[in-house]
């Protein structure tokens, strides 16, 4: 295999045995092409204009000179650290927004003991046009999100405080572990304000408990986890949630603080580590309320309606979950064992943490529940929120949203067999 040097003697051995190749006949040329391509096996275009920009002339003119031409540098290093420090005090404009700053701020920076240079590196920075500084200043742009991708901006310290924890991690016979996360219901765009749903399990019995929102604040959601933590039949031992600031902010740390709650958080991008509460948002939110956008007040009632009563009775008395118990890799492939299917309810029944006077009366309401009637409702309640829904979306929009928010209170006043498990 010919390495270029070789490829380039060849040529011009080629081209001095022939006498030449610019002024040659088509015949000649061809000729010499022929035989040029068959013995490197080069692509012909190539060649021809290798040959008309005479570009293996000047590779072999630097070869034998021994050093490239060099261009030389206007703007060094000293120039580049002088326009870094610069674009951090200016908040890190474009190239075409900093160049008017440095003209007219630069003195100032000087003056005021910012900035420390000589007058050479003053003159230049003055004169430096704004597709270079955007040229000097792209691996440094690079770093920079690179860092930011990283970090958090709300409360670094607080996301370091917080111990992360992998889903490996858990003791799975232990009862009152949360893991809480949060759905959105926004549609095709996240624009504007939109319901959330916060979604709860705990790891060793499968209980599901949610509430919805309207917004994602940190007021909204710790005053929604607290409604759904006093719906479970057990008391809490520790929370996790994902790097949401909707959770690591300093008013859930505080009131976990105040409960003596552990509270750990998942790892960044690794949503495996909250896997249990996520496949409940599969099961339990989305396959229930769908991916529609809810933005309404009418349609939250309905949702708060839904989660507070039929669903979470549906769901923790009358649907089996199976428990992974182990798992194994054998060759190439995983066994893995599983234990017999279950409800929530048969799992915190056969839990000895729990006390008596709760299984008693979490035995009252199993025996009083119906589940046909429940899925019914549940039917029933979903139809009035597809309803609200097309209402919203259709051309023919109602113009006064307050009828359409007392037929749904009116709706939701119907009786039902709501109970509590509190």
């Amino acid at each position: 295999m010919m390495n270029m040097k070789s490829r380039n003697q060849y040529l011009e051995e080629l081209i001095r045995k022939n006498g030449g190749y610019h002024l040659k006949s088509k015949k000649e040329k061809s000729k010499l092409l022929n035989e040029y391509c068959w013995v490197t096996g080069q692509n012909r275009k190539y060649v021809i204009r290798k040959l008309r920009r005479g570009l293996w002339v000047h590779q072999e003119r630097r070869e034998k000179s021994g050093r490239q031409r060099i261009r030389k540098l206007t703007y060094d290093n000293d120039v580049k650290s002088a326009l870094i420090k610069c674009f951090k005090i200016f908040d890190y404009p474009c190239g075409q927004r900093l160049a008017p700053l440095l003209k007219r701020e630069l003195s100032r920076l000087i003056k005021q003991g910012e900035l420390i240079c000589s007058f050479e590196i003053e003159k230049k920075l003055r004169r430096i046009s704004p597709r270079t500084i955007d040229a000097k200043l792209k691996p440094h742009k690079e770093k920079e999100k690179l860092k930011r991708h990283y970090d958090y901006k709300n409360n670094p310290l607080l996301y370091q405080k917080i111990v992360t924890k992998l889903s490996t991690d858990w003791d799975r016979k232990e009862i009152g572990n949360i893991q809480i996360d949060l759905v959105e219901h926004c549609g095709q765009s996240n624009y504007g304000e939109y319901i959330h749903t916060i979604s709860t399990t705990d790891i060793s019995t499968g209980w599901w408990e949610g509430g919805a929102q309207m917004t994602r604040s940190m007021e909204a959601t710790l005053a929604n986890c607290l409604k759904i933590k006093g719906r479970y039949p057990f008391a809490w031992r520790a929370i996790h949630t994902d790097n949401d600031s909707a959770f690591i902010n300093e008013q859930l740390a505080n009131y976990t603080k105040k409960a003596k709650l552990r509270f750990t958080r998942s790892r960044p991008y690794h949503k495996n580590d909250n896997c249990f509460v996520e496949q409940k948002n599969s099961s339990h939110v989305r396959r229930t309320v769908g991916h529609y956008r809810y933005d309404t007040e009418a349609e939250m009632a309905l949702l708060n309606d839904l989660y507070a009563h039929e669903l979470r009775l549906y769901k923790n008395f009358f649907q089996p979950t199976i428990k992974l118990i182990s798992k194994e890799r054998i060759g190439g492939c995983i066994k893995r064992k599983y234990d017999a299917p279950k409800t929530p309810y048969q799992r915190v029944i056969e839990n000895s943490l729990i006390n008596w006077e709760t299984k008693h009366r979490l035995q009252a309401i199993y025996e009083f529940l119906n589940p046909a009637e429940l899925k019914r409702n549940i039917d029933r309640k979903l139809h009035l929120l597809k309803y609200l829904y097309g209402v919203k979306q259709s051309k023919s929009k109602v113009k006064n949203l307050k009828e359409l928010n007392l037929n749904t209170v009116t709706f939701l006043n119907c009786p039902t067999e709501a109970v509590s498990v509190t």
